[in-house]
């Protein structure tokens, strides 16, 4: 069922919900949580089609807070409410015009389902720096952003692990649950003490960026990153003295786990799709403190590669008016 309102008001809206589960016998006590998506025209279709895939998983009413043309001088409200087509749950499309799209949270709290938990997703690449401080994150218990859409991953993985706030978390992060579990369970078996590692992914991951800043917390070594073609992480190498612990996957589906005196294993690694990712952030509310210290860590280590940088810079510049010097003495003993 889909019903469209223009020009309308969250009074309206809430009728409208309240009589479409009235024709359809379907009650709302079965809605686990409210999940609030904050995306622009261009991205709200792979959004909303995702979150109707994880809400299969989790019944829950979907908020899609779209903002169009703040910078007019009317507010709107249009709504579109679409329910039993293909899950369980509820979806409103929310499209705000005017003044109305910087106070989207006066709109969405009415709407809000009672007695539930809320999470709010960002999926596109306006991040906020803080979402924690957010009109709409302020509202969730969880709040969920992915820095690989941004067009400045790594700057904005950095950002948010600065604002971070218990509650944040980032599809980078979920992205490499698999993998943290192929680790975690090659590392369980008897090994050699490692002394460093690398991991390899195209440029500017910020999965591949947050697996080594993990692995170089828990292992307590140095965990550098190596450029690769990809897809996404292509491998994770952990040196021991007896030989290399390599986990390799060049295709993005399927990976091959490497251990000293072993035979090779295949292991099924593949990337998973963003309805998974979301699913996956939606089974657990609480704080994720292993993200915090993976991220942390990152930016940590960021902020003292662009000291190092910046310092090398300053050095440069120091020494030119004096390579210049030497060159002009140069020149003149030269001509002498």
């Amino acid at each position: 069922m889909n019903i469209d309102l223009t020009g309308t008001s969250t009074r309206k809206i809430q009728d409208a919900l309240t009589q479409a589960r009235h024709l359809m016998g379907g009650p709302a006590v079965g809605m686990v949580l409210t999940l609030i998506i904050v995306t622009d025209e261009s991205a709200q279709y792979d959004a909303v089609r995702a979150a109707t895939e994880a809400a299969r998983e989790h019944p829950c009413r979907v908020l899609t807070v779209i903002s169009r043309d703040a910078r007019g001088s009317s507010s709107r409200l249009d709504a579109e409410i679409r329910m039993g087509e293909t899950g369980p749950g509820e979806t409103v499309l929310l499209r705000m015009y005017g003044p109305l799209a910087e106070h989207a949270d006066s709109v969405v709290v009415p709407l809000l389902m009672p007695d539930t938990p809320v999470v709010t997703w960002w999926p596109g690449g306006k991040v906020p720096k803080a979402p924690a401080q957010d009109p709409l994150g302020r509202l969730a218990a969880r709040r969920v952003t992915d820095a690989y859409a941004a067009r400045d991953r790594l700057g904005t993985l950095s950002r948010l692990a600065e604002g971070y706030q218990p509650g944040d978390t980032d599809f980078s992060w979920t992205r490499v649950t698999s993998w943290r579990s192929l680790l975690a369970a090659a590392l369980d078996q008897d090994h050699a003490e490692i002394t460093g590692g690398s991991v390899s992914a195209e440029p500017d991951s910020p999965s591949a960026e947050l697996l080594a800043a993990w692995l170089a917390v828990r292992l307590g070594v140095k965990v550098g990153r190596e450029v690769s073609d990809g897809p996404g992480i292509t491998g994770v190498t952990l040196r021991t003295g007896e030989g290399d612990i390599v986990v390799l996957r060049p295709d993005g589906r399927v990976a091959t786990l490497s251990r000293p005196g072993q035979p090779d294993r295949q292991v099924a690694l593949h990337r998973r799709p963003m309805s998974e990712l979301l699913a996956e952030e939606l089974r657990r509310l609480d704080p994720d403190e292993v993200y915090q210290d993976a991220a942390t860590r990152f930016a940590k280590d960021l902020a003292g590669e662009n000291a190092r940088e910046e310092s090398r810079e300053q050095e440069a510049q120091a020494s030119a008016p004096a390579r210049k010097a030497a060159s002009r003495s140069r020149k003149k003993e030269d001509g002498s």
